[in-house]
């Protein structure tokens, strides 16, 4: 999907393919659950997280991965070791099929964002 036009995230994951949804859903649904306090947005066409308005974590379906953005480079740098092994980039961790998702690490890094504020990249 390119970047999407959808005005909340219920419309976004509607527009998903249904192979993706349920990943993305799930996703959601790890976000929801250990980002107290935090507020669901549409930011630059994918669902994302802001805490006191600054953007810490989105997610997307793009057309050859699924991406979680990880805009917290302290969290980053604590999770060093078991990043290692991911397809990354500077903030982004790709997953090439849903099922490549490691929902544990990524609650656990959701988690570690929510301990505490923190510089954003």
């Amino acid at each position: 999907m390119a970047q999407s036009d959808a005005v909340d995230v219920d419309q976004y994951l509607a527009e998903l393919q249904p192979e993706r949804r349920a990943a993305l859903t799930r996703l959601r649904e790890l976000c929801r659950d250990e980002l107290k306090g935090f507020t669901e947005v549409m930011a630059y066409g994918m669902p994302g997280y802001e805490r006191n308005g600054t953007l810490e974590i989105s997610f997307a379906s793009q057309k050859q991965y699924i991406s979680f953005y990880l805009l917290r480079g302290d969290v980053r740098d604590a999770f060093e070791a078991r990043l290692a092994g991911q397809d990354m980039g500077k903030g982004c961790l790709r997953f090439r099929t849903p099922e490549r998702i490691d929902f544990d690490l990524v609650r656990d890094l959701l988690t570690a964002t929510a301990a505490s504020p923190g510089p954003v990249c």
